[in-house]
């Protein structure tokens, strides 16, 4: 089976993974500039340098949607600049899961896929979607949604040693984002760990840097640019795809078994 998964941020990068290891052939499609914050375990980076590995997932950037057929052929999975998703004219998807995680539907229809799968708010099952995977924390996380909708964001982010909010930085002013501190340093509540423009970001709490946006990209107010974790003797964690993100793409993976079951399960019934 071949999918196409929308976005190669951290939570897109766990469900390839699990989706790779499982036997199925991946595309990712991404923007020219991604903007992700846990940089370390997002193939999303393919898309500056060509090639990322996190953990044991190869990935290569195709230089154009007309070459990823013989991509595939070559390297799983392969990502391609494609916003547009041009790449549906090209291959006949078995599975689309967007894992953009826009917070709104930013495109996906049933129409692209026989199975199509929508993570987080934004979109209905049953009616934009055939499920949503629900990406809150808590006790519903990675629960999959046959009807309806998932829970509608926060703006809050989960938390974590008791921290929530403030262990993420989002930039208060416009212009080129520059870092001081690299990702896995442990800081101090105050440190500069880095500048937009002329203005300096500070930490806001004791922790180690999980995620920063890369060096040169054209900041605006209000983007998340940098992650702390409080769990100051994990730094390992900057390395290695999040429980979190393990968890959905399993229920990715769960889903398209499920559907893809019932469906042979009821074409049987209905030939007999």
């Amino acid at each position: 089976m071949i999918c196409l998964v929308r976005g190669g941020g951290d939570i897109a990068t766990g469900t390839v993974q699990k989706l790779v290891r499982s036997g199925f052939k991946c595309v990712i499609s991404e923007i020219s500039h991604p903007s992700s914050i846990r940089r370390n375990v997002c193939l999303s980076e393919a898309v500056y340098d060509g090639y990322k590995k996190v953990e044991d997932i190869e990935c290569v950037l195709c230089p154009n949607v007309e070459d990823v057929c013989n991509m595939l052929e070559k390297s799983n999975p392969v990502i391609v600049v494609d916003p547009n998703l041009d790449v549906l004219n090209y291959i006949k998807f078995d599975v689309v899961v967007d894992a953009i995680l826009a917070k709104k539907n930013t495109g996906l229809n049933k129409d692209m896929a026989d199975i199509t799968i929508g993570l987080g708010p934004g979109f209905e099952a049953g009616v934009d979607c055939d499920v949503v995977v629900e990406t809150m924390r808590g006790h519903d996380l990675a629960r999959i949604i046959e009807t309806g909708f998932a829970k509608e964001n926060t703006s809050v982010p989960g938390e974590i040693n008791g921290y929530g909010i403030e262990r993420v930085v989002y930039s208060d002013f416009n212009g080129k984002f520059n870092s001081i501190r690299n990702i896995s340093d442990v800081v101090k509540k105050g440190d500069a760990i880095a500048k937009v423009g002329d203005e300096f970001v500070y930490a806001k709490i004791d922790g180690v840097i999980r995620g920063m946006i890369r060096d040169g990209f054209d900041v605006k107010r209000g983007l998340k640019i940098i992650d702390i974790d409080p769990r100051i003797d994990e730094v390992k964690n900057c390395y290695t795809i999040s429980d979190k993100a393990r968890a959905i793409g399993g229920s990715v993976l769960e889903a398209i078994l499920m559907l893809k079951n019932r469906r042979s399960e009821y074409a049987k019934r209905s030939i007999t």
